[in-house]
């Protein structure tokens, strides 16, 4: 996947002109923003990561991208008839050279307001006058090899429909999570992130979810595999170092997965962005030479209240088990599905929110094992080395459409689902 800049100055420095169409030089102070937040549709996407939502979602940070052809569009249902004045378009890096401004009053029949307008890149008010429920934008021909793509898409002008207020189900818990119940699939000295189409050249690693997951394993083959989580639309591939016992591999109970919105205020939880499809990131360190290297990997004992938790191995008292958390980063930089050292493109939250490097917030994953031991600590390793080196991969194999209704569903109104993605 190219890299492109996701930021409106790097757009902006790279093209310092701004079209404007007639003597207004921007949204008018009596004119409001009737785009945002509302039902946007496209002609194509490039991937998962790039819905059309991205442009109306008020987030700089995040982005619709098209397919790499001509022609292209993007539309938004303003919820009702609405009198335009102007459509601000921040174009990332690859804009439109010419398009069409369109409206509609049902979606199917489309009245052109503007035409062949000259794109300029970089952020772009077109004054128009017109009226409709929905606005389309109709690339004609691109500026450069790749797509079309808009950080923002803003519609301007009075009228449309009140935005409805989200739909809080009756008596539903106010925890914003979803979750997958993965039981325990099989064993391979195997890492298709960090050691991809090298089978046997990774210490061992105990898989969860989808049942085939090898060394060669690509997005495409996990989604067309089965799975074994609860729910089974969930093809992705959870791991994590084997834990051994004197030198006995033992598998956790079950691998329960949970996304949460958390870490963030709850503004930006409202703006949380699904994971984008073929994500890969590994959290933790494998590498670490004692606890204070792995602070985000914690080891405590199933019902024993009295034992705190620890970054290394914990005695656990007879009739509990031993269990591990592991938190993954939530902030993305919105352009990689994965990077070099498998941990740069995402980033953990600072003071409640997203650093601007990785400015997109999507739900935060955390892995909790089970392990039916306790007792003595003295046999218990991993195949990555001591407790200390606890890590976990994430291959993401959801379907686009079934993260994007959990992610709204659960995650963005702060509800409490099950496996089924619902309260």
């Amino acid at each position: 996947m190219r890299r492109r800049s996701l930021t409106i100055a790097a757009a902006v420095a790279a093209v310092l002109t701004t079209y404007v169409v007639g003597t207004q030089t921007g949204a008018s102070a009596a004119d409001g923003l009737l785009s945002q937040n509302r039902p946007a549709t496209a002609s194509s996407t490039e991937s998962g990561a790039f819905p059309a939502s991205n442009a109306v979602d008020g987030n700089a940070g995040t982005r619709w991208s098209s397919a790499f052809s001509d022609p292209q569009w993007i539309q938004v249902d303003l919820g009702g008839t609405a009198t335009l004045s102007s459509v601000i378009l921040d174009w990332e890096s690859a804009y439109s050279r010419t398009f069409n401004l369109q409206t509609s009053a049902n979606g199917s029949s489309w009245t052109t307001i503007k035409a062949n307008v000259t794109g300029t890149g970089g952020r772009q008010t077109v004054a128009v006058s017109g009226s409709g429920r929905y606005v389309r934008l109709q690339s004609t021909a691109r500026a450069t090899q790749w797509g079309v793509s808009l950080a923002e898409f803003e519609v301007y002008g009075s009228g449309g429909g009140t935005a409805p207020p989200p739909t809080i189900p009756p008596g539903a818990v106010r925890v914003s999570e979803f979750l997958a119940d993965c039981p325990y699939s099989h064993r391979l000295p195997d890492d298709p992130i960090v050691f991809p189409n090298m089978p046997g050249a990774s210490h061992m690693h105990s898989f969860f979810g989808s049942t085939v997951t090898n060394a060669y394993s690509n997005v495409n083959d996990l989604l067309n595999a089965n799975s074994n989580c609860n729910p089974s639309i969930d093809k992705s591939s959870y791991w994590i170092p084997t834990f051994y016992n004197n030198n006995v591999p033992v598998e956790p109970t079950t691998g329960i997965f949970y996304y949460l919105g958390e870490g963030v205020s709850d503004a930006l939880i409202a703006q949380t962005q699904p994971l984008p499809l073929g994500l890969r990131v590994v959290a933790g360190n494998a590498k670490a030479t004692g606890p204070s290297d792995n602070t985000i990997s914690r080891w405590s004992c199933l019902h024993a209240g009295e034992v705190g938790s620890s970054h290394d191995f914990v005695t656990c008292p007879a009739g509990t088990m031993l269990e591990s958390y592991l938190d993954f980063p939530h902030c993305w930089d919105g352009v990689n599905l994965d990077s070099p050292d498998h941990k740069s493109h995402m980033a953990y939250p600072v003071n409640n929110a997203c650093p601007a490097s990785h400015p997109v917030v999507v739900p935060k994953l955390r892995q909790v094992m089970r392990y039916p031991v306790n007792g003595s600590t003295a046999g218990f390793r991993l195949a990555s080395g001591a407790g200390y080196t606890m890590h976990g991969d994430f291959f993401n194999a959801w379907p686009v459409e079934e993260m994007a209704r959990r992610v709204n569903d659960c995650i963005r109104i702060i509800v409490k689902c099950g496996t089924n993605g619902r309260p």
